[in-house]
């Protein structure tokens, strides 16, 4: 049994990646393999499958285009303007992941070509897939100001001077090192370890790891060190 005199429309999910590398944030994308705009830049993405759930397919069209798995990922918003698809009606759902950029090459699935761009330098996108990524950096600076979510980004082993500068990059401020110091070891959410970063100096700088069980109780402590930030409005 149907629905009678109903028009059918297609529901597209489209994979916004970001990653850091120590200094800037990137976006993963993917040159799109049929027409219309085959071989332009797109996020990742794929249609709803009759027998899945959102968040299910979400995960499976990540892992198909790009060999990843067990990603934090987080459904963001919904596109439905009517002329966004040129061939067919299709509403898009968008979900932002965020990854650690050294396992993702560890996994990379070269079928599909992605390619990381810096978020400073993004090549022109199909359809409204700009307009999504703009949302999502927004979102991104939102949420990392009541949730430690910038954590993801990280290895598992990490500096202080890498964290900071993951905060600096994504808010493009500077942050006092002293006083982020502090606050930051005040959170109690990293574990120090003996070893050190000799990358960049001899003196080098300790290796922390993240307490995931603090991570999860006490998540609010994040607020302590990063910059103040206006909330943006919610609009399509």
């Amino acid at each position: 049994m149907k629905y009678s005199n109903q028009t059918r429309i297609l529901v597209a999910v489209d994979c916004i990646i970001f990653g850091f590398d120590g200094t800037d944030y990137k976006l993963l994308l993917i040159q799109r393999g049929f027409a219309p705009e085959k071989e332009k830049w797109s996020l990742m993405g794929g249609f709803l499958a009759p027998d899945e759930s959102l968040d299910e397919a979400a995960i499976r069209i990540l892992n198909q285009l790009t060999g990843l798995h067990d990603v934090y990922m987080e459904q963001m918003q919904v596109f439905s303007k009517p002329d966004r698809d040129p061939v067919e009606r299709t509403i898009a759902v968008a979900y932002v992941a965020l990854i650690d950029i050294q396992k993702y090459m560890q996994q990379l699935n070269d079928s599909f070509h992605a390619k990381w761009f810096t978020i400073q330098n993004l090549p022109k996108m199909i359809f409204d897939h700009e307009e999504m990524v703009e949302m999502a950096k927004t979102r991104l600076r939102y949420k990392a100001a009541m949730h430690p979510i910038l954590f993801e980004l990280l290895p598992d082993k990490f500096t202080l001077p890498h964290l900071q500068a993951m905060y600096e990059s994504l808010y493009d401020t500077k942050i006092d090192k002293r006083n982020f110091t502090r606050k930051v070891l005040s959170t109690n959410l990293l574990i120090k370890e003996d070893e050190k970063d000799k990358t960049n100096s001899k003196k080098g700088a300790f290796f922390y790891r993240l307490d995931k069980d603090k991570y999860e109780e006490e998540f609010q402590n994040v607020q302590n060190f990063i910059p103040r930030i206006e909330i943006p409005s919610s609009s399509e």
